[in-house]
This record gives C-alpha cells, sequence and structure tokens, in this order.
C-alpha cells in the first residue's frame, strides 16, 4: 500500500482524486488548510510547519494559485513540497504545473523542448519547477504539465446557468483545440505515478492522445454559446508529445462524450445548462 500526502486536497482536482481513488491500493493523507474533514490533515503549508503524520511514500502537490498578485506562492507550496517529503521520509515529489509553460507554440510539445511561457500563469509554473529542480537535491522530482482537465477546466468548470460561454472562432471556422484528460482518467494516471515502480522522468505531459474542440465539448455537453471572432494573439490549438505518459500510464485517445460522462460523475459537476 502506497502512502501519499495529496497536498491541496480541497481543490478541484483533489476533489476528484477524493471521489475516484476508492479502491486503488493507495492511502492518501488529505491536507486541508481549514475545515478539514474527519481524518483529513490540518496544515498550512505557507504558515507551520509540517506536522508528524507518519512517513509518506510519495508526496503528491496539487496547492497552487491560479491568478491574481500572489502567482509566486506557487514556487513557495512546491517548496513546502519538497520540505514535506524530506521530513516524512518520501522520496517521490509530484508537482502539478501545467502546459501553459509551452507558451503560444502549437507544437506537439515534448518535454525536453523549449518552454516560452505567454503569460504570468505559465512564468509561475515554470519559475516554480526551476525552484524546485534548484531544491531537489536526492529527491525524485517530477513535474507534471498537465493539460485541461474536464470540469476544472474554465470551460466546463465555468459553466453557470442562464449565461451562454464565447468560444473563439478562428479564420478556419473552428473553435480552439485543446489537449483534455478526464477527471477519472487524471486520478488513475495520478495513482499510478504515486505507486510507480522505478524512475520517473522529470517532467512528464499528462493528457489523453488527441485534441478536442472547444464546440464538440460544448456539443456533448448539450451546452448553447456564442461564437466571437478569435484575436491575433489567440492560439488554434496546443498539441503535447505524450511517449512518455503513453509509455508509464497508456490512457485511450480522448473523445468529448466521454469527457463530459467522466464530469458528470463528480461531485462537482455544474449545474443544469442551457438547451443549445
Amino acid at each position: 500500500m502506497t502512502r501519499v500526502l495529496v497536498m491541496g486536497a480541497s481543490g478541484r482536482i483533489g476533489a476528484y482524486l477524493r471521489q475516484f481513488w476508492h479502491g486503488l491500493p493507495l492511502e492518501p493523507v488529505w491536507q486541508f488548510r481549514s475545515n478539514a474533514p474527519d481524518g483529513a490533515l490540518l496544515w498550512n503549508p505557507l504558515a507551520e510547519p509540517v506536522p508528524d503524520c507518519a512517513r509518506v511514500d510519495a508526496v503528491l502537490c496539487l496547492a497552487g494559485v491560479t491568478s491574481g498578485p500572489d502567482l509566486g506562492l506557487n514556487t513557495d507550496l512546491a517548496l513546502a513540497g519538497l520540505d514535506a517529503a524530506r521530513r516524512l521520509g518520501a522520496g517521490r515529489v509530484l508537482l502539478a504545473s501545467s502546459v501553459a509553460v509551452y507558451g503560444a507554440d502549437p507544437g506537439p510539445h515534448p518535454e525536453d523542448g523549449p518552454c516560452t511561457p505567454a503569460n504570468d500563469y505559465g512564468r509561475a509554473k515554470l519559475a516554480m519547477e526551476q525552484a524546485a529542480r534548484g531544491q531537489a537535491d536526492m529527491l525524485e522530482l517530477c513535474c507534471l504539465r498537465i493539460g485541461n482537465v474536464a470540469g476544472a477546466d474554465a470551460l466546463l468548470g465555468g459553466l453557470q446557468p442562464g449565461r451562454r460561454p464565447v468560444l473563439h472562432r478562428f479564420a478556419d471556422g473552428q473553435a480552439p483545440r485543446r489537449a483534455y484528460i478526464g477527471p477519472r482518467a487524471l486520478a488513475h494516471v495520478l495513482a499510478q505515478l504515486a505507486c510507480h515502480d522505478g524512475p520517473l522522468p522529470p517532467a512528464l505531459n499528462i493528457a489523453q492522445p488527441g485534441l478536442v474542440g472547444m464546440d464538440s465539448l460544448l456539443r456533448a455537453a448539450g451546452q448553447a454559446w456564442d461564437w466571437a471572432d478569435a484575436p491575433a494573439h489567440a492560439l488554434p490549438e496546443l498539441r503535447l508529445s505524450l511517449d512518455r505518459q503513453q509509455a508509464l500510464c497508456p490512457l485511450p485517445a480522448v473523445a468529448p462524450d466521454a469527457l463530459v460522462a467522466e464530469w458528470r460523475l463528480t461531485w462537482a459537476a455544474a449545474a443544469p445548462t442551457d438547451p443549445a
């Protein structure tokens, strides 16, 4: 049984893990900063020393900031994860990063390719990766460059009753196309990585093979939308190289209907959508 400290268990992806890790060969230690449920670890990693919660085999750091003036806290949280791993005897740290580190090039992006982030979030995540690598020492650190997660994304996760989302439409008539993964698929990938017998790469792209058009995802969800012409800086597609991931934990090709079905299984599924 692999014991895993999950930092950021109160977030959307943490909720997916708490739902879909049941029955897997894992003993998770769920970390909350406040309102911790029974059996969870109440700990503020930015203000308190690492509590003694017994030895763990791996630390999965999901905690992070996605917008606003405090993006630099991503680095502080990652370093707190490394400190927790050292103090609790873990040899492995899985650090949630983002495909935003790759920037505005359509790819496909291999993990050892250039990173030229185009926004503050991507720059903060790249700085986080670099700082963590600089202080990992003897720990095995794997930075997880996660694609869009159905329901934790700005599209499905941002749906609101009575409000139609707006999609960019490019000159070829298409909507943006992105790398996606379902919430249950992501939970199983993270479980496999935490339990993996053998070394992990320093960085790993996480998504299901293929791309998903944002319009096809909304259509599968039965959600109407409005179009707007894509601005000049908008990126039509972002492709990832998934050779490393598929060798470690193979996933089926992405499909909009399957993504929506997984999202609707989750505790955090959005409210009923507006009919198309």
